[in-house]
């Protein structure tokens, strides 16, 4: 069986989701819609279809997909993932799911009621060095957990924000670096230390010509009442690793984009271990490979093939949107603000 994909906006991101639907045998690419005739026509012609789409409605009655992959700006994923959802397809959104809860709650309802999956792309996670950190903290290896911490230092001109004029925006974008770029690090983070309880930001416009934040840093306080900083920007020129360091009272580890950088621990039998790929290149480039996609295309496929959940479900990827969002909060307030409050 090989399931059929669909692909919802032929911007950069698409060239990930179409070199994984190649790369992956179970999945195949079956159409592309983009409200940009030439964009559409050029990325079919150039993957191998004769025909090409502006309309979503029109793609799936003819095509028939049986995922589509949400890759349109972010303040849009509701308004098409629930287009979509309603014509009894699957969903597959890039990363945020959306930037508000009232537009996620509407993908995550209607997904269940047209009784659909739902995955969300939050790709670093596949990666081998944050899955063997992830697991020495569920073994216990690090003992109390005290300190996890994200340096998420990306570099963005003038000139991106203005190729798009979505970008930089809170109608559209949903904030700046933070909803931007540094989600996948927000993810992450949450992620390996088990969810954030609280945070107290400041967020600041220093270099870009734009409605939202540039730079920021936040103090966040987790669940299991360890604590923690984010440093978010794209004003690091030329843009830098993006890196983790989990600490704890039996054990200390850094990883980021090229692996495990320093791995000790109390017990000297929990040797450091091999690690491949790379979770997303300096700079949030990607030009080390597209293997967090490919596994997520993967998945999804094999989701709909097994029905089973996606290793990343809607309300995994709303979790790092509420973070964000308590950060905004945050930062025009001037007050911790709590997670649950979001």
């Amino acid at each position: 069986m090989k399931v059929k994909f669909a692909l919802i906006g032929c911007g950069r991101i698409s060239e990930n989701h179409l070199d994984a639907i190649k790369q992956v045998s179970v999945a195949e690419l079956a159409a592309v819609c983009d409200i940009d005739e030439e964009k559409a026509k050029k990325t079919a012609l150039e993957n191998g279809l004769s025909a090409w789409y502006t309309d979503i409605d029109k793609m799936i009655e003819e095509v028939k997909p049986d995922v589509c992959c949400i890759l349109t700006p972010s303040g849009m994923h509701s308004e098409h993932a629930v287009r979509v959802a309603k014509h009894g397809v699957n969903v597959l959104c890039e990363k945020p799911l959306d930037i508000s809860i009232s537009k996620m709650n509407a993908i995550i309802n209607a997904c269940k009621e047209n009784n659909v999956k739902l995955g969300c792309i939050f790709q670093r996670r596949t990666f081998d060095a944050a899955i063997a950190v992830k697991e020495a903290i569920e073994k216990g290896a690090f003992g109390k957990l005290t300190i996890g911490s994200a340096n998420l230092r990306y570099y963005r001109n003038q000139a991106y924000y203005d190729s798009g004029d979505w970008r930089g925006t809170w109608e559209l974008d949903g904030g700046g670096a933070f909803m931007n770029q540094g989600v996948h690090g927000v993810d992450m983070l949450s992620w390996i230390m088990g969810g954030v309880e609280s945070v107290y930001a400041k967020c600041d416009k220093l270099c870009w010509d734009i409605d939202v934040e540039d730079t920021a840093v936040v103090v966040v306080k987790f669940k299991n009442g360890a604590v923690g900083t984010i440093e978010c920007c794209t004003t690091a020129y030329p843009g830098l690793d993006t890196v983790f360091h989990v600490s704890g009272s039996q054990g200390n580890v850094i990883f980021g984009d090229s692996g495990i950088y320093q791995w000790q621990f109390m017990d000297e039998n929990l040797i450091k271990p091999e690690t491949s790929g790379n979770m997303g290149g300096i700079n949030c480039a990607y030009k080390g490979g597209n293997i967090g996609h490919i596994l997520q295309i993967e998945d999804m496929a094999n989701t709909i093939i097994e029905n089973r959940d996606p290793m990343i479900t809607g309300e995994d990827a709303r979790e790092s949107v509420k973070i964000i969002l308590a950060i905004y909060e945050s930062a025009r307030s001037g007050k911790e603000i709590n997670i649950k409050d979001i």
